[in-house]
Protein backbone atom coordinates (compact mmCIF):
# COMPACT_ATOMS: atom_id res chain seq x y z
CA UNK A 1 0.00 0.00 0.00
CA UNK A 2 1.12 3.58 -1.11
CA UNK A 3 1.36 5.97 1.62
CA UNK A 4 0.06 9.19 -0.20
CA UNK A 5 0.99 12.19 2.19
CA UNK A 6 -1.22 15.04 1.12
CA UNK A 7 0.60 18.60 1.65
CA UNK A 8 -1.99 21.12 2.86
CA UNK A 9 -2.76 24.41 4.60
CA UNK A 10 -6.06 25.32 5.89
CA UNK A 11 -7.71 27.19 3.37
CA UNK A 12 -7.39 30.66 4.76
CA UNK A 13 -8.19 33.50 2.58
CA UNK A 14 -5.12 35.37 1.98
CA UNK A 15 -2.93 32.35 2.82
CA UNK A 16 -3.94 30.38 -0.23
CA UNK A 17 -4.63 30.67 -3.65
CA UNK A 18 -2.98 34.05 -3.54
CA UNK A 19 -1.81 33.53 -7.67
CA UNK A 20 -5.27 32.50 -8.20
CA UNK A 21 -7.03 35.90 -6.74
CA UNK A 22 -4.24 38.13 -8.24
CA UNK A 23 -4.83 36.87 -11.91
CA UNK A 24 -8.62 36.12 -11.87
CA UNK A 25 -11.85 37.21 -11.45
CA UNK A 26 -12.11 35.21 -8.18
CA UNK A 27 -12.03 37.50 -5.04
CA UNK A 28 -9.32 35.74 -2.52
CA UNK A 29 -11.80 34.76 -0.49
CA UNK A 30 -13.63 32.81 -3.03
CA UNK A 31 -9.78 31.84 -4.08
CA UNK A 32 -9.54 30.11 -0.66
CA UNK A 33 -13.02 28.17 -0.98
CA UNK A 34 -11.18 26.60 -4.80
CA UNK A 35 -8.38 25.39 -2.66
CA UNK A 36 -10.85 24.08 0.10
CA UNK A 37 -12.74 22.28 -2.92
CA UNK A 38 -9.02 21.30 -4.51
CA UNK A 39 -8.44 19.75 -0.94
CA UNK A 40 -11.54 17.93 -0.47
CA UNK A 41 -11.55 16.15 -3.91
CA UNK A 42 -7.41 15.17 -3.19
CA UNK A 43 -8.69 13.94 -0.14
CA UNK A 44 -11.43 12.01 -1.53
CA UNK A 45 -9.52 11.01 -4.55
CA UNK A 46 -7.03 8.92 -2.12
CA UNK A 47 -9.97 7.48 0.27
CA UNK A 48 -11.09 6.14 -3.38
CA UNK A 49 -7.93 4.52 -4.28
CA UNK A 50 -5.74 1.32 -2.33
CA UNK A 51 -3.58 4.06 -0.86
CA UNK A 52 -3.36 5.35 2.69
CA UNK A 53 -3.70 9.59 3.05
CA UNK A 54 -1.77 11.20 5.33
CA UNK A 55 -2.41 14.34 6.02
CA UNK A 56 0.93 16.72 6.45
CA UNK A 57 -0.16 20.26 8.17
CA UNK A 58 2.27 22.68 8.94
CA UNK A 59 2.53 24.67 12.60
CA UNK A 60 0.58 28.19 12.99
CA UNK A 61 3.63 29.78 13.55
CA UNK A 62 4.68 28.95 10.55
CA UNK A 63 2.06 31.54 9.05
CA UNK A 64 2.68 35.59 9.09
CA UNK A 65 0.91 36.90 12.34
CA UNK A 66 -2.24 38.30 9.99
CA UNK A 67 -3.33 34.61 9.08
CA UNK A 68 -3.35 32.99 12.39
CA UNK A 69 -6.73 32.17 14.18
CA UNK A 70 -7.26 30.12 17.50
CA UNK A 71 -7.72 27.34 15.58
CA UNK A 72 -4.66 25.16 14.54
CA UNK A 73 -4.16 23.38 11.39
CA UNK A 74 -4.43 19.85 11.89
CA UNK A 75 -8.33 20.75 13.80
CA UNK A 76 -9.01 23.01 10.84
CA UNK A 77 -7.98 19.98 7.77
CA UNK A 78 -9.18 17.52 10.30
CA UNK A 79 -12.65 18.95 10.01
CA UNK A 80 -12.28 19.18 6.05
CA UNK A 81 -11.48 15.42 6.01
CA UNK A 82 -14.23 14.89 8.58
CA UNK A 83 -17.28 16.58 6.58
CA UNK A 84 -15.77 14.90 3.20
CA UNK A 85 -15.33 11.65 4.31
CA UNK A 86 -17.34 11.19 7.29
CA UNK A 87 -15.08 10.68 10.10
CA UNK A 88 -11.29 10.25 10.13
CA UNK A 89 -10.65 6.73 11.39
CA UNK A 90 -8.67 6.27 8.80
CA UNK A 91 -6.71 8.54 7.66
CA UNK A 92 -3.66 10.18 9.52
CA UNK A 93 -2.69 13.58 10.65
CA UNK A 94 0.98 14.16 11.15
CA UNK A 95 3.21 18.02 11.73
CA UNK A 96 5.11 19.03 8.44
CA UNK A 97 8.92 19.43 9.67
CA UNK A 98 11.09 21.61 7.45
CA UNK A 99 11.67 25.06 6.69
CA UNK A 100 10.92 24.71 2.69
CA UNK A 101 8.17 22.26 0.78
CA UNK A 102 11.17 20.32 -0.51
CA UNK A 103 12.38 19.39 2.96
CA UNK A 104 9.12 19.14 4.60
CA UNK A 105 8.50 16.99 1.72
CA UNK A 106 11.58 14.97 1.84
CA UNK A 107 11.53 14.68 5.48
CA UNK A 108 8.10 13.23 5.62
CA UNK A 109 9.17 10.44 2.59
CA UNK A 110 12.23 9.14 4.26
CA UNK A 111 10.88 8.99 8.08
CA UNK A 112 8.09 6.63 6.27
CA UNK A 113 10.35 4.96 4.37
CA UNK A 114 13.21 4.34 6.75
CA UNK A 115 11.94 4.60 10.29
CA UNK A 116 7.99 2.96 9.64
CA UNK A 117 9.07 0.50 7.12
CA UNK A 118 6.47 1.79 4.28
CA UNK A 119 6.26 0.46 0.90
CA UNK A 120 6.15 3.79 -0.94
CA UNK A 121 5.29 6.96 -0.06
CA UNK A 122 4.07 9.51 -2.50
CA UNK A 123 3.42 13.16 -2.45
CA UNK A 124 0.92 15.52 -3.21
CA UNK A 125 -0.73 18.83 -2.61
CA UNK A 126 -4.57 20.14 -2.91
CA UNK A 127 -3.01 22.27 -6.54
CA UNK A 128 -3.80 18.74 -8.79
CA UNK A 129 -7.79 19.37 -9.36
CA UNK A 130 -7.95 15.95 -11.31
CA UNK A 131 -5.73 14.17 -9.13
CA UNK A 132 -7.94 10.54 -9.18
CA UNK A 133 -8.19 7.14 -8.15
CA UNK A 134 -7.25 5.84 -11.09
CA UNK A 135 -3.88 7.66 -11.28
CA UNK A 136 -3.36 6.90 -7.56
CA UNK A 137 -3.27 3.26 -8.44
CA UNK A 138 -1.74 3.55 -11.60
CA UNK A 139 1.21 5.05 -9.80
CA UNK A 140 0.96 2.48 -7.03
CA UNK A 141 1.15 -0.17 -9.33
CA UNK A 142 4.16 1.49 -11.11
CA UNK A 143 5.55 1.84 -7.58
CA UNK A 144 6.17 -2.14 -7.35
CA UNK A 145 9.05 -1.87 -9.76
CA UNK A 146 10.20 1.31 -9.87
CA UNK A 147 11.67 3.48 -7.50
CA UNK A 148 10.43 6.72 -8.28
CA UNK A 149 7.08 7.35 -10.37
CA UNK A 150 6.28 11.34 -11.30
CA UNK A 151 3.03 12.64 -12.46
CA UNK A 152 4.00 15.32 -15.10
CA UNK A 153 2.11 18.63 -15.07
CA UNK A 154 2.49 21.74 -17.24
CA UNK A 155 5.28 24.14 -17.02
CA UNK A 156 7.73 21.67 -15.85
CA UNK A 157 5.49 20.33 -12.83
CA UNK A 158 4.93 17.32 -10.84
CA UNK A 159 1.32 16.64 -9.92
CA UNK A 160 2.34 13.21 -8.50
CA UNK A 161 6.14 12.01 -6.91
CA UNK A 162 6.26 8.31 -5.77
CA UNK A 163 9.06 6.90 -3.89
CA UNK A 164 10.02 3.62 -2.40
CA UNK A 165 13.35 4.65 -1.88
CA UNK A 166 14.73 8.35 -0.50
CA UNK A 167 16.82 10.61 -2.96
CA UNK A 168 18.10 13.91 -2.55
CA UNK A 169 15.23 16.21 -1.73
CA UNK A 170 17.13 19.82 -1.46
CA UNK A 171 15.41 21.97 -3.70
CA UNK A 172 13.74 19.26 -5.92
CA UNK A 173 10.29 20.64 -6.11
CA UNK A 174 11.68 23.79 -6.85
CA UNK A 175 10.74 24.91 -10.56
CA UNK A 176 10.93 23.00 -13.13
CA UNK A 177 10.79 20.45 -10.11
CA UNK A 178 9.86 17.48 -13.00
CA UNK A 179 13.14 17.51 -14.60
CA UNK A 180 15.17 18.14 -11.28
CA UNK A 181 12.96 15.02 -9.35
CA UNK A 182 13.58 12.57 -12.44
CA UNK A 183 17.58 13.92 -12.28
CA UNK A 184 17.85 13.13 -8.78
CA UNK A 185 16.15 10.02 -9.04
CA UNK A 186 19.03 8.81 -11.44
CA UNK A 187 21.53 10.46 -9.73
CA UNK A 188 20.98 8.28 -6.65
CA UNK A 189 20.77 5.33 -9.28
CA UNK A 190 17.01 4.95 -8.71
CA UNK A 191 14.74 3.53 -11.76
CA UNK A 192 12.51 6.42 -12.86
CA UNK A 193 9.05 5.93 -14.66
CA UNK A 194 5.69 8.28 -15.36
CA UNK A 195 2.21 8.23 -15.36
CA UNK A 196 -0.22 10.16 -17.29
CA UNK A 197 0.07 13.98 -17.24
CA UNK A 198 -2.79 16.36 -15.42
CA UNK A 199 -2.94 19.67 -14.85
CA UNK A 200 -1.66 21.87 -11.70
CA UNK A 201 -4.19 24.92 -10.61
CA UNK A 202 -1.87 27.82 -8.69
CA UNK A 203 -2.59 30.39 -11.71
CA UNK A 204 -5.03 31.98 -13.72
CA UNK A 205 -2.98 30.90 -16.24
CA UNK A 206 -3.87 26.93 -15.15
CA UNK A 207 -7.04 28.20 -14.63
CA UNK A 208 -7.37 28.50 -18.42
CA UNK A 209 -6.84 24.79 -19.06
CA UNK A 210 -8.81 23.41 -16.24
CA UNK A 211 -12.16 25.19 -16.89
CA UNK A 212 -12.53 23.68 -20.07
CA UNK A 213 -10.80 20.46 -19.35
CA UNK A 214 -14.04 20.67 -16.66
CA UNK A 215 -16.27 21.43 -18.71
CA UNK A 216 -15.83 19.13 -21.36
CA UNK A 217 -16.02 16.59 -18.68
CA UNK A 218 -19.70 17.85 -17.93
CA UNK A 219 -20.68 17.42 -21.34
CA UNK A 220 -19.51 14.52 -22.15
CA UNK A 221 -21.13 12.82 -18.68
CA UNK A 222 -17.82 11.89 -17.79
CA UNK A 223 -16.33 11.58 -14.57
CA UNK A 224 -15.68 15.31 -12.69
CA UNK A 225 -13.50 16.01 -9.43
CA UNK A 226 -16.64 16.07 -6.66
CA UNK A 227 -16.20 19.82 -5.37
CA UNK A 228 -13.78 21.94 -7.93
CA UNK A 229 -16.70 20.91 -10.65
CA UNK A 230 -19.22 22.17 -7.95
CA UNK A 231 -17.52 25.41 -7.47
CA UNK A 232 -16.48 26.38 -11.10
CA UNK A 233 -20.35 25.73 -11.85
CA UNK A 234 -21.61 27.89 -8.95
CA UNK A 235 -19.41 30.68 -10.00
CA UNK A 236 -19.89 30.39 -13.90
CA UNK A 237 -16.49 29.98 -14.92
CA UNK A 238 -16.18 29.66 -18.20
CA UNK A 239 -13.10 30.50 -20.87
CA UNK A 240 -13.47 32.56 -23.76
CA UNK A 241 -11.77 33.82 -26.91
CA UNK A 242 -11.42 37.81 -27.76
CA UNK A 243 -9.16 39.21 -30.19
CA UNK A 244 -6.95 36.13 -30.24
CA UNK A 245 -7.00 35.87 -26.78
CA UNK A 246 -8.14 33.29 -23.97
CA UNK A 247 -9.84 34.99 -21.11
CA UNK A 248 -11.52 33.80 -17.88
CA UNK A 249 -15.19 35.17 -17.70
CA UNK A 250 -18.09 34.31 -15.04
CA UNK A 251 -21.83 34.63 -15.00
Amino acid sequence: MTVVALLANPPREGLVGTALAESTPLSPAEAADLYEAMFRDAVLAVDRSGGELLVNYPDEEDFPAEYRTETNPEAELRTLVADTLGGTDEVRFERQVGSSFGARAGNTVTHLLREEGADSVAVVTPTAPLLSRTSIDSAAMKLRTTEVVLGPSSNGRAYFAGFTEPIDFDGAFEAPALPTLAERGRDADRSVDFVEASPSLETGEDLLDVVPMLRARFAAERVVPDYTAAFVHEKGLDVVVEDGEQRLVRD
